[in-house]
């Protein structure tokens, strides 16, 4: 197959009463980088899920080059020409790039022996080709990210894959490996593969697109070019105008709120995961922590909150030691804390929406006394924040777990923002938001920073990062490697991002 156009015709998938994808149509020609844009929740994964042929379609057909196919599974889209690199690697991370390049293609020998010499060659042949620099004899779980990806996509193209499917490409990537990213896509493309780049990042998809085909609620809403700007592209995301623009005024930081020094954090296999780090964040500013994610964010923000405990090091709280207190104790101190995972660590989600709403007040005066709750307090603070933060339910006594994502996470936030708190921790706080409510949330956390709170930002968002920031911490393998301010270029950030700093070049 020299080239490939993909149609796909009113393709419709339903979860039981959910319809993810409906009627969708979509037109990818050889040679074209098309994006498909929308929201988390969309239905881009599922989409391309039915196209790769992990789920089968309720509704429509798939044509390659105007014939009907049918795939009933990811093997039959490979033989017809369709590769797909998935959000989160399928690499088997103790083998090296030739043995995931060739896993269940092996070529062979006599007597059936694997052909590494045959496999290594193609991968360099298909490196050179197409500017993918990978070395076959690496072991991928001591390769970067970023050529990682490279080795993805040379998986799917040693296949033979004349589309490639790229699933959210750049969520795990640093500025640097993104710019190397579109080039190969660009580089693809040239070549004449089809490739269909999925994304909910307006930056990338107008650097690198040729045509623009928006969903949203599993419906196809509009089409666009490369040269339609953000807000346009934004606006047909969510139905509504929206300002991308973070309005916020000077930083004129105060006294210290949250201070950590010389913190020491290890995971559950017992690695230094947070490996003597030390910051604070002042009154009245935001300190945005930047870095691709597993970095040790994550592990850091649990040890503020309580929740991870802490080896060495210590974390204070207006001056009050919180190193290894509970998670209550850390409350009282005065932290509001947006978790990284709202499911397990913010919500409960046979509860209802009301409760979830005070489940960090459960006995304030004004919900509990003399042993009982006080339902109606409960229920009015709830029609309260409900309406002040759009949260979309069909009534506060609904199961939190009935809303969709995006509302768990507005429900998290509208409970942590409505306390009279010192300091604020949110970690990825817009992760599965709409565009309209990141615009929303990212106005609450500049709110409480000019109300001269301190906020603490975990976010792998650079462009969350830079519209929000008055500092900006670079975290790496565990390590702060720089402290910059938000007028640095993404450049200089994606280098500490890769851990390289001035020290490391000279």
């Amino acid at each position: 197959m020299l080239f490939m156009r993909l149609e796909l015709k009113g393709i419709t998938k339903r979860f039981g009463s959910f319809t993810a994808n409906d009627a969708i149509d979509l037109v990818v020609e050889p040679g074209e980088i098309h994006c498909l844009l929308g929201e988390n929740g969309a239905g881009k994964s599922t989409l391309m899920n039915v196209l790769f042929g992990l789920y089968s379609a309720d509704g429509g057909e798939i044509l390659v080059n105007g014939e009907p196919v049918h795939f009933a599974t990811s093997g039959d889209a490979v033989r017809k020409g369709i590769g797909m690199v998935h959000q989160h690697f399928m690499l088997v991370p103790v083998f090296t790039v030739a043995e995931n390049v060739m896993l269940g293609f092996e070529p062979t020998k006599s007597f059936n022996r694997i052909d590494y010499e045959t496999a290594s060659a193609k991968i360099r042949k298909f490196s050179e080709e197409f500017g993918l620099e990978v070395n076959p004899d690496a072991v991928v779980e001591d390769l970067p990210v970023g050529i990682q990806q490279r080795v993805e996509i040379l998986k799917a193209l040693s296949q033979e894959a004349e589309l490639l499917i790229l699933d959210e490409p750049t969520a795990v990537l640093t500025p640097q490996e993104i710019e190397s990213l579109i080039k190969i896509m660009k580089g693809l493309a040239a070549s004449g593969k089809s490739i269909l780049f999925i994304s909910h990042k307006l930056k990338e998809v107008r650097a690198v697109a040729d045509k623009i085909t928006v969903i949203r609620l599993g419906k196809v809403v509009g089409t666009g070019l490369p040269t339609d700007s953000e807000e346009e592209l934004a606006s047909k995301m969510v139905g509504r105008s929206v300002n991308l623009q973070v309005e916020k005024g000077p930083h004129n930081p105060g006294a210290p709120v949250l201070e950590v020094k010389d913190l020491v954090v290890r995971d559950e296999r017992g690695v230094a995961v947070v490996n003597n780090i030390s910051f604070t964040v002042n009154r009245g500013e935001v300190l945005a922590v930047a870095g691709v994610q597993g970095n040790g964010q994550s592990e850091l923000v649990e040890a503020i909150a309580g929740l991870r405990g802490v080896e060495s090091g210590s974390i204070s709280i207006n001056g009050i030691r919180v190193d290894n207190a509970t998670p209550r104790e850390c409350l009282d101190a005065g932290l509001a804390h947006i978790p990284e995972d709202r499911q397990r660590d913010g919500l409960v989600l046979s509860l209802s929406v009301a409760d979830n709403l005070v489940l960090n007040t459960p006995r304030a005066p004004q919900f509990a006394g003399r042993g009982s709750r006080k339902l109606a307090a409960v229920k009015e603070n709830a029609d309260k924040l409900v309406k002040d933060f759009d949260i979309r339910t069909e009534s506060v006594n609904a199961p939190v777990g009935s809303l969709s994502g995006g509302n768990q996470q507005k429900v998290i936030v509208a409970r942590e923002l409505s306390r009279n708190v010192d300091v604020l921790i949110a970690a990825q706080p817009t992760r599965g938001l709409d565009v309209g409510s990141i615009e929303y949330v990212h106005k609450q956390f500049i709110r409480e920073r000019d109300n001269n709170k301190a906020v603490l930002l975990v976010s792998s968002e650079l462009d969350e990062v830079f519209a929000l920031a008055d500092r900006i911490a670079v975290m790496f393998q565990g390590t702060i490697t720089g402290i910059v301010s938000p007028q640095s270029t993404r450049e200089s950030i994606g280098l500490l991002m890769a851990g390289i700093t001035e020290q490391s070049n000279d």
